[in-house]
């Protein structure tokens, strides 16, 4: 049977109900009365056959809108910008869309790049001058208008709109696990952190992108995922996994094709700015290597403990010192990291799914950077719903992440005022619990990989349903010789009487 049908009979089969699958939440459903029952004929009709309005999808999106204007309504003290006595932080709602509307001198009319330099990578300029100029000229002809707040609302509204559009295609892609969606639609870290920076335009078009491959169309899949690294780099992690899946399965071209592709939409959106304007197109690059550890970075941790062990002095506070070396550090750790998941990919027993590896890629790219804002979070949500959608491990995750956030605020407002809102030790302890989890999550994604019959996704549909042209590929017929190459003679040698 080809691929192409076998997903068409899984996407028209009877929906998975959390409440059954999995494990936790079948003994929270205890607390309701258990399980959802037979009865309830019609949420176990096929995807797409359901009799009721608020079928498992429409309910999830609700969720999700409910989510962000829950967010909006947290951020709504810093609304109008007249952030005085600290107000950003003792209500926990600072975001850059406001603080960078001035900063970056668009209530100005300054033309990000030519005008001014921007921190972030060139497809985040062009959206905030896309949405910011307009609001300038409005705000010129009239000057009673708040610009900072309007600018902010029409971020929140397309960034509201992209996150939706994110669930809207995780439900496309999990048409018969509608509820993984959830995951993402109750997240904790999406109420808190949505509109805090511009990561969602990234996570849009890399979602675009992933669901373009899961259709077989590296072209298209290729020049999103292009353009979502335009936005912000980490989209263009995915391409690596592309590749490995793609040389195991001997489908090699479909990979280079999108490979190739995101090259040609990353260089084709930056060279307008990169040329004319080279000096404010390289800001951002020059931040990031001359930018010291950051709070709650793995790093950040190691410097604190040298405070406690060696009084201020060690390696952690050498490096902080070095920025060279601890670039070096970070980058060879990261490329370690990509290359044990790129040999996992290859020599797994059976050919991992896409989103597995680009979770771990992501992660480990997190783990051992020197940078890790409160917003990075929102990164590896929708790659964590579809590589992992159990909800144990993600709740206790997004638990350190709420802590994290707590604690960071109060890092911020102590380091504002001069007075310490909690101990140091708080804030570390919040920052080493958010990286124990991701941790804690990239192992168990791993023995997944290890162990496919414990894979939820894969008990649900019969490959990859991200995988696209890999989908139901059997492995290349290289990594078959490479394994009988493999086998001893005392395994080939037949067995005597």
């Amino acid at each position: 049977m080809s691929t192409q049908s076998t997903r068409g009979i899984d996407d028209a089969g009877a929906p998975d109900h959390p409440s059954r699958s999995d494990g936790f939440v079948r003994g929270l459903s205890g607390a309701i009365g258990g399980p959802l029952g037979d009865h309830a004929v019609a949420l176990d009709r096929p995807t797409g056959r359901e009799s009721r309005f608020w079928t498992a999808a429409r309910i999830v999106l609700a969720l999700t809108c409910l989510t962000l204007a829950l967010h909006w309504v947290q951020k709504s003290p810093c609304h109008d910008g007249a952030w005085q006595n600290n107000t950003q932080y003792t209500r926990f709602c600072y975001t850059d869309v406001l603080a960078l509307y001035y900063n970056e001198r668009l209530n100005e009319g300054a033309v990000p790049y030519r005008d001014h330099p921007v921190e972030y990578p060139v497809l985040t300029g062009y959206f905030m001058g896309a949405l910011g100029l307009p609001v300038h000229a409005v705000g010129q002809n009239d000057p009673g208008i708040n610009q900072g707040e309007w600018f902010y609302h029409l971020n929140a509204l397309v960034l509201g709109a992209l996150a939706v559009a994110t669930v809207a295609v995780i439900l496309a892609l999990r048409r018969r696990r509608p509820w993984d969606a959830a995951l993402f639609a109750l997240a904790p870290a999406l109420m808190l952190t949505a509109t805090v920076n511009w990561d969602l335009l990234a996570i849009g078009l890399a979602a675009f992108g992933l669901f373009a491959w899961a259709r077989s169309r590296p072209l298209a899949a290729g020049v999103l995922l292009g353009l979502a690294g335009a936005a912000k780099m980490w989209p263009l992690f995915i391409l690596g996994p592309i590749l490995v899946l793609g040389l195991r399965a001997g489908r090699l071209r479909a990979a280079l094709t999108a490979f190739a592709a995101a090259l040609v939409a990353l260089v084709a959106v930056n060279l307008p700015v990169a040329i004319p304007y080279r000096e404010n197109w390289d800001r951002f690059f020059e931040l990031n290597s001359t930018r010291a550890i950051d709070w709650g970075t793995l790093w950040y941790i190691g410097r604190y403990l040298d405070g406690k062990v060696g009084g201020g002095t060690g390696p952690f506070e050498w490096l902080n010192v070095n920025i060279p070396t601890l670039n070096t550090l970070s980058y060879v750790l990261f490329g370690l990291a990509c290359l044990g998941v790129g040999v996992l990919g290859l020599l797994a027993p059976r050919r991992p799914r896409l989103a597995q590896l680009a979770f771990l890629v992501v992660a480990a790219f997190l783990i051992f950077s020197k940078v890790w804002s409160q917003q990075f979070v929102l990164w590896l949500l929708p790659l964590v719903v579809l590589a992992r959608p159990k909800w144990g491990a993600f709740l206790a995750w997004q638990l350190a992440e709420v802590c994290y956030f707590v604690a960071f605020y109060g890092e911020l407002l102590g380091t504002s005022t001069g007075k310490p809102v909690f101990p140091e030790g708080v804030f570390v302890l919040a920052s080493t619990l958010r990286l124990a989890t991701v941790v804690l999550l990239c192992v168990l994604v791993v023995r997944e990989i290890l162990r496919p019959e414990s894979d939820a996704v894969r008990r649900t549909y019969a490959d990859d349903p991200d995988g696209g042209p890999l989908d139901g590929a059997p492995d290349a017929p290289w990594l078959d010789r490479w394994r009988r190459r493999r086998e001893t003679p005392a395994e080939l040698a037949p067995v005597s009487a």
